[in-house]
């Protein structure tokens, strides 16, 4: 069973990501953020490596995507392949970062994966304000997030929740992060897997 968290940067996937694992035993697939040879470059020139960035981007989740079919096991995967080409590079496009000519390029290439892959099973997305996307980003203190701005994170939030106003691919459960902390309280915890339990039962039928 495929089980994906998506939210905007900071709504807290990883940790949430981390805590189900261990509570399900399920395996997880994270974002692959350390590794990715583009980050660093692109939050210091957006317009000259958003093309670059967003195919690593997907070249990477399409990967996982078939290793998580292939691997028979139930896997937790932190962000989907969907919120690449639904919310990042529509975005970078519409704000003049991708070229036209790029954006359908990279358009085209989604498409053709998207033919070949199935949706999660469950897809869980953390709703966050702004203050506290910004709360988050600023306590992990990745270097390459400070030069982030307002505007670009309230743009994101914006295409999420139109993404998700219309999204119809698979199970669907939204969770508002605001007025909740998964790591400090285990009542919080508790309230997100009771939901999720809620969910996954029909789906183990």
């Amino acid at each position: 069973m495929h089980i994906a968290i998506a939210g905007n940067i900071g709504a807290g996937k990883t940790t949430l990501s981390e805590l189900l694992a261990k509570h399900y035993k399920w395996t997880p697939h994270y974002e692959d953020v350390d590794e990715n040879p583009y980050l660093n470059d692109f939050y210091n020139d957006m317009q000259r490596w958003s093309f670059n960035l967003q195919i690593y981007f997907l070249n990477s989740r399409f990967k996982q995507i078939i290793d998580i079919r292939k691997s028979g096991k139930t896997i937790i995967q932190d962000r989907t392949i969907y919120e690449d080409a639904e919310i990042f590079a529509p975005n970078l496009h519409a704000m003049g970062l991708m070229s036209t000519r790029d954006f359908g390029n990279y358009k085209s290439l989604f498409d053709l994966m998207a033919s070949l892959i199935q949706p999660p099973d469950l897809l869980i997305y953390l709703r966050a304000s702004i203050p506290t996307l910004v709360n988050q980003i600023q306590k992990r203190g990745r270097e390459y997030e400070n030069s982030i701005r307002l505007d670009y994170l309230k743009q994101l939030n914006d295409r999420y929740e139109n993404w998700i106003s219309g999204y119809k691919m698979g199970k669907l459960l939204v969770i508002n992060v605001d007025d909740l902390d998964f790591t400090a309280n285990p009542e919080d915890l508790s309230f997100v897997i009771d939901r999720i339990d809620a969910q996954i039962h029909g789906l183990f039928q």
